[in-house]
């Protein structure tokens, strides 16, 4: 809070902490949930000194880092600050993938010999409970194969009241668990792909197949199919007309909605928003426009301000034409 904001940095300092987790947003759905604490170049905080000297922006969560002083101590302490900023504002993430990334990063990055993680999110119950557990059930699962993640809420609880708060976000933390153990971490060095990928592909004589036919299974088997309910705005009977191919539909949760009015045309085209590496939403995944979809195909790349179309399939010549765009030479468009 902002009263206790010179409290959290002594805490930081008399604990000599390398590595703050934030597990939440400022504001979330009209309400301030956790003031903001750090500074956007420098701030003193009575005695302490605190400077941010870099920001890394990630699709799903941003890294801070900062010079932090106390006057009258000759030294100077460099702390991370790991903000995760894809929890949705009700529930859990949809999938744990980018929290288990988030807690990977977390640990690669922190200093061994430095005092403990501070974590916190608004209450530092529900989603600080999430993140500790699933950082000890990690550990306990490399190291002894198992993992119990009744007794250790049970235990974090024993300290602090309400840690993991919602039966969903129990449910969450063993999803996530099932999915580290299933997938593992399947980041590599960009400078070992070549050697990796040439690995992977190596049949096995005995069961003629080979890693990457493997991971690709457990790929499927660990993503959530979507439900009809996922869906309803895809299904409405008004917009069947507009989906090449019902089994292809996007969730109402992905759904880039049009702004530009054209008649009586609805806000609905079958299209996905998607993040990239370091972006949320940077990307629009569309289906090939239908004759009657082309239009609605433009006031999505308009209301979106999109600067690059690139198109995937095979098209008949004699079926594209070039259609100018301001200021950006010709986009091909085959209808």
């Amino acid at each position: 809070m902002q009263e206790t904001i010179y409290d959290f940095w002594r805490m930081v300092w008399h604990e000599n902490t390398a590595s703050i987790i934030m597990v939440t947003n400022l504001v979330e759905v009209g309400r301030v949930k956790c003031c903001k604490y750090w500074p956007d170049d420098t701030e003193i905080y009575k005695d302490i000194k605190v400077t941010l000297i870099e920001t890394e922006l990630l699709a799903e969560y941003v890294i801070r880092t900062f010079a932090v002083e106390k006057r009258g101590v000759h030294e100077i302490r460099e702390i991370r600050q790991f903000h995760f900023t894809g929890w949705p504002d009700h529930g859990v993430p949809y999938h744990a993938t980018g929290l288990l990334g988030f807690v990977r990063q977390v640990k690669s990055k922190s200093p061994p010999n430095a005092g403990p993680l501070v974590v916190h999110c608004s209450a530092g119950a529900g989603r600080t409970g999430c993140f500790i557990v699933i950082d000890i059930m990690l550990d306990m699962a490399e190291r002894e194969g198992v993992v119990d993640i009744y007794n250790c809420v049970r235990e974090l609880r024993s300290r602090r009241v309400n840690m993991v708060q919602t039966e969903e976000q129990y449910v969450f933390i063993h999803d996530a668990i099932l999915e580290a153990c299933l997938c593992g971490d399947t980041s590599v060095p960009a400078s070992q792909v070549r050697s990796l990928y040439y690995d992977m592909n190596k049949l096995d004589p005995q069961t003629n197949s080979s890693q990457i036919k493997e991971e690709f299974r457990t790929l499927n088997m660990v993503t959530p199919t979507l439900r009809v309910e996922d869906c309803s705005i895809a299904l409405l009977p008004r917009n069947h007309e507009k989906n090449r191919c019902m089994d292809i539909l996007p969730p109402d949760r992905c759904l880039p909605f049009l702004i530009t009015i054209d008649g009586e045309s609805s806000n609905y085209i079958n299209a996905a928003l998607m993040d990239s590496y370091k972006q949320p939403s940077a990307f629009i995944v569309t289906q090939h426009p239908l004759p009657n979809t082309v239009k609605d195909f433009w006031r999505l790349v308009l209301d979106y301000h999109c600067t690059s179309v690139v198109m995937l399939n095979d098209v008949d010549p004699a079926q594209v034409r070039l259609v100018p765009r301001v200021n950006s030479g010709f986009v091909l468009l085959a209808h």
